[in-house]
């Protein structure tokens, strides 16, 4: 069992997403140490991309601040190196195919490696294409994050088989962002994931209220949260730390009310 997995023992699991450089570098290492001391299981790192297609308005406008900002992918590594000693819970990088080639993706995973990103996601690479990074991946100890959704059908249980560190759960169809109401079949989904797989499954997009987290601990492992996290980072800046952390918080209450997580 990997740092990953062994994030959702004992409890459903809270994964919090920001964006990394929003609105300065500095802002996200203390944002990433408040969401760990809130109850923040896992917590992912946005790199920002300038076209971020399956990011809805909210993030995309992180992205934007972030880059404006002078935030780069050698600048994110560097943080996380400088931080992670310090941060007791696994951190992810979310990004998409076009940075990790342009970094080139051997440089890429072993700057993962060598600066304690555990995992990454990677919402634009195709299950078929997974043999472009999953080697890499493996070979310097970096989860690759499969993600299934409503519209994977028969392939859900082929994603979910070959899934490590755990399975990312889309709840709603479209780009990210907060929605006032969850309809997508999860159980059903979630219940062709566990046919195939012990690997514990968490559920994002759209999640943005401790009721809708409930809701989704409920049948799922995990909650996973962002585009709220960085509405709240838009609307305080710098002075986010403590807006942040008690939205965390509230989260982290709301999920454990629906019982305890694999033992």
């Amino acid at each position: 069992m990997n740092r990953i997995q062994a994030a959702f023992r004992n409890r459903k699991a809270l994964v919090t997403f920001i964006t990394g450089g929003d609105p300065d570098l500095e802002t996200t290492s203390q944002l990433i140490e408040a969401m760990a001391q809130a109850g923040a299981d896992l917590i992912e790192i946005g790199i920002p991309f300038s076209d971020p297609i399956a990011e809805g308005p909210v993030i995309q406008a992180a992205d934007e601040r972030a880059l404006a900002a002078g935030c780069t992918v050698d600048r994110l590594f560097g943080m996380v190196s400088q931080i992670q000693a310090r941060i007791p819970v696994p951190l992810l990088f979310m990004t998409y195919i076009n940075p990790i080639f342009a970094y080139g993706k051997e440089r890429f995973m072993t700057c993962c490696a060598q600066s304690g990103i555990a995992g990454i996601i990677v919402p634009d690479l195709p299950y078929e294409e997974k043999g472009e990074l999953a080697d890499i991946c493996k070979a310097n100890g970096v989860s690759l994050i499969s993600m299934v959704a409503p519209t994977s059908g028969d392939r859900i249980a082929a994603i979910a088989q070959d899934a490590e560190g755990f399975v990312y759960g889309v709840s709603s169809l479209g780009v990210t962002g907060v929605r006032s109401e969850i309809k997508t079949d999860i159980r059903s989904m979630l219940a062709q994931v566990r046919v195939v797989t012990s690997v514990p499954c968490a559920v994002g997009f759209g999640v943005s209220t401790p009721a809708q987290a409930d809701a989704i601990a409920r049948v799922a492992d995990g909650v996973i949260v962002g585009s709220a996290i960085v509405t709240i980072v838009a609307e305080h800046g710098r002075a986010s730390i403590e807006p942040v952390q008690a939205y965390v918080r509230s989260m982290r209450d709301a999920i454990d009310r629906a019982g305890p997580g694999a033992s």
